[in-house]
């Protein structure tokens, strides 16, 4: 597993910017982490990436947002209200089968219906007196394709910014 230390809200965009660019229709990221971890700050980052101009907010309480105007379709799940019944007002295979990037926040609820390749992101906060916006964020890839992903992502992320 591999691990990163996220310094800022503007160093959690660029990840998230990294994982955008490298990215390919039909990825599937998954995001977990308590609330304020960091997830829709990543989610924003991808967006800008891919060109969404409107902002990208959570979608806490319509469960899927949708950015099609993008160089690719953005799919963002939240599932952290979910329940089990609400599920099946969701397609979720027909959004997997769109050729776009879907993002699921608190993805728990749905693991048994995902696909098996996958890239898994664990944010956690690391509270410290002197900077409280410090993360770690743990990678987990499920399959090839998440792991080339992953390779690619943080080889991007960590090249100097020009």
């Amino acid at each position: 597993m591999m691990q990163l230390t996220i310094n800022s809200a503007v160093a959690m965009q660029r990840l998230g910017a990294s994982l955008a660019t490298s990215a390919l229709p039909h990825d599937l990221l998954l995001l977990n982490g308590d609330l304020g971890a960091g997830k829709t700050t990543m989610t924003q980052g991808l967006g800008r990436a891919l060109g969404i101009r409107r902002p990208v907010k959570s979608p806490t309480f319509t469960l899927v947002r949708e950015y099609r105007e993008g160089k690719m379709p953005l799919f963002h799940m939240d599932f952290y209200r979910l329940e089990s019944a609400d599920l099946a007002s969701i397609d979720l295979t027909a959004y997997l089968n769109e050729p776009g990037l879907v993002v699921i926040e608190w993805p728990q609820v749905i693991q048994a219906a995902l696909p098996t390749d996958y890239l898994e992101l664990q944010l956690t906060r690391i509270d410290d007196a002197w900077d409280s916006t410090k993360r770690l964020v743990s990678f987990k890839a499920h399959g090839d394709r998440a792991a080339a992903w992953q390779v690619t992502a943080l080889k991007q992320f960590n090249q100097p910014e020009a």
